[in-house]
């Protein structure tokens, strides 16, 4: 793995130093969230040249999201064994081969496994950012600078509203990748350049180098502990359900149900964007702390449920709009289930704790991205509005989501 000369074990790195070193990974984690948002805007073009159907496009916008949240595990033993500079240095080149193997495809087959790499590729750029706040911020800080850093990491969606929709329009959708490819390999030098830290200890119990079969032990050991489970239900479906709608529907809806053009579906998909970047600052800030945060989950999933459920009406379009920015601003919501899971687990492991929650929530945007499009598929074959489909699909997942969160085991308060 890439090295330079780091911190000393002994270092303590200085809040601003430790901040702009954050920073500079939120740029990793921007080009992630460019990459996981193309299908909203390249759907269109896509279905144009390859004649997709709506479940190929769920397979295609699913693949990244299958691949990112498949190799969280391996990425949190890489983070909690080697650190994080070391991981993203490696890993992220992948995602930049992707965006390359993507401007380049042939078809559809080719395209699709091109998502693939970059998801992989894509796999450590948020777990770096929350596994680096956890140890180098203090823990009561923890929900404010997550959510700081969740909102700067939403910067990424704004380039694949407008932006890459004029780039689609005046060039192609291959332009399109190759840019992302030119920004993803920007982002990778300023971590080179930027990013180093104190080694942290490795927790095993002999005083010895942890293995990575003990590492392997220690991360499926987490999933012997009741309470992950309400943990992992509620985080495979809140964030699936956003990027769902922002990186896959949101663009086909406007453009088929209200005959919006290409540039104006972007136009709309930036305001979302936009609206997104300021929840997880605010919930960030009005975190209630562990007494009532997961009281605070349920509800405000069980609104989600409910404004989705609104976009399966088949309102007029300002309508479906504002109920799409609202959506994307309560959905900053979702960086309490970060706090919940720091609190949930010792911090020895709190890189692996992290890489079960991330993977839950990316398995389950694929889940159910392909899942829509079967949804969508089936709906329009019959006939249907498949947008009604997809969204009250969404709405009935998101409640039965804070109904089993609300009833598993939770957290041993002694955590």
């Amino acid at each position: 793995m890439p090295s330079r000369p780091s911190t000393s074990a002994a270092e303590t790195l200085s809040p601003r130093r430790a901040l702009w070193m954050l920073l500079a990974l939120v740029g990793a984690f921007n080009m992630s969230t460019a990459f996981r948002t193309v299908g909203a805007i390249m759907a269109p073009p896509l279905q144009g040249d390859f004649g997709l159907s709506p479940e190929q496009l769920g397979v295609f916008s699913g693949a990244f999201h299958f691949a990112f949240g498949a190799m969280q595990l391996f990425m949190g033993i890489a983070i909690d064994l080697y650190g994080v500079r070391r991981t993203i240095l490696t890993v992220f080149p992948i995602a930049i081969a992707g965006a390359v193997v993507s401007a380049l495809a042939p078809g559809y087959v080719p395209l699709t496994l091109a998502q693939v790499l970059i998801g992989l590729g894509c796999a450590p750029a948020f777990l770096v950012c929350t596994v680096f706040i956890a140890r180098h911020f203090a823990p009561q800080r923890f929900a404010a600078v997550s959510g700081m850093a969740l909102a700067v990491g939403t910067l990424g969606m704004l380039f694949t509203g407008t932006p890459l929709a004029w780039v689609v329009e005046h060039w192609s959708w291959r332009a399109g990748f190759w840019v992302l490819a030119l920004l993803a390999g920007a982002a990778w030098l300023w971590i080179w350049r930027s990013v180093f830290e104190p080694a942290p200890p490795t927790p095993v119990d002999d005083g010895g180098k942890e293995t990575i079969v003990q590492a392997l032990r220690r991360f499926a050991a987490l999933f012997a502990l009741p309470h992950t489970w309400g943990i992992v239900v509620l985080g495979s479906t809140t964030y699936a359900a956003l990027i769902t709608l922002r990186g896959l529907w949101m663009g086909p809806l406007l453009i088929e149900r209200h005959g919006y053009s290409l540039v104006q579906s972007g136009n709309a998909a930036v305001a979302l964007s936009l609206v997104a970047l300021v929840g997880p600052v605010v919930f960030g800030r009005l975190d209630p702390g562990p007494a009532t945060r997961r009281r605070w989950l349920v509800g405000w999933t069980g609104l989600m449920a409910l404004l989705f459920g609104g976009l399966a009406l088949g309102l007029p379009a300002w309508l479906d709009i504002a109920l799409m920015l609202v959506i994307g601003l309560i959905s900053g919501y979702i960086v309490l289930q970060y706090a919940d899971v720091r609190g949930a687990y010792p911090a020895a492991i709190t890189g692996r704790a992290m890489a079960a929650f991330t993977m839950a929530m990316f398995m389950g945007v694929a889940i159910m991205q392909w899942a829509t499009g079967i949804v969508a598929s089936l709906a329009k074959g019959a006939g249907h509005d498949p947008y009604i489909a997809v969204m009250g699909g969404i709405a009935a997942w998101l409640a039965l989501s804070a109904v089993g969160f609300a009833l598993l085991p939770q957290p041993p308060k002694s955590t």
